[in-house]
């Protein structure tokens, strides 16, 4: 799973799905797996910014030595940053949660073939099959690099 994914109680308790054969994509129970497992994903990330409030607020000391308080600051800025990219990834997840509400979840952006579910179950807010990530991706570090 992409940023921030630490191993919790929603994620050990992880069971990958497993298509009856014959099953067609995206059907009910698929899409009531995903849903679940972003809403469980969506929950573990407001906890931590829950434990990041409360840890800013009961940690704050006001040192008198400056190494001391800059390391206190570097420790809150890098928590920060860290649920900054948990807010945008939370973004995702609501967005990806309205795709599946709209049935519009699991199919690639570019092409429209199934990005399929084993892909999903690693980034559930994946919107690209592997090939045209992979483009994109080499495209990126063509004009990027």
């Amino acid at each position: 799973m992409p940023v921030a994914e630490k191993k919790t109680e929603a994620s050990k308790s992880f069971t990958p799905y497993e298509p009856a054969p014959g099953e067609e994509y995206m059907n009910e129970q698929q899409l009531a797996h995903f849903r679940k497992l972003l809403l469980d994903w969506k929950q573990d990330l407001m906890e931590e910014v829950d434990r990041t409030v409360r840890h800013l607020q009961e940690d704050a000391n006001n040192y008198a030595d400056p190494a001391d308080r800059a390391t206190q600051e570097e420790g809150f800025s890098l928590e920060l940053r860290t649920r900054d990219r948990e807010r945008k990834l939370l973004k995702k997840i609501n967005e990806t949660l309205d795709n599946i509400d709209d049935d519009d979840y699991g199919f690639c952006e570019a092409c429209g073939v199934e990005i399929g579910i084993r892909r999903l179950e690693a980034r559930p807010t994946a919107t690209l099959c592997v090939d045209c990530k992979t483009l994109a991706e080499l495209k990126e570090k063509q004009l990027g690099g």
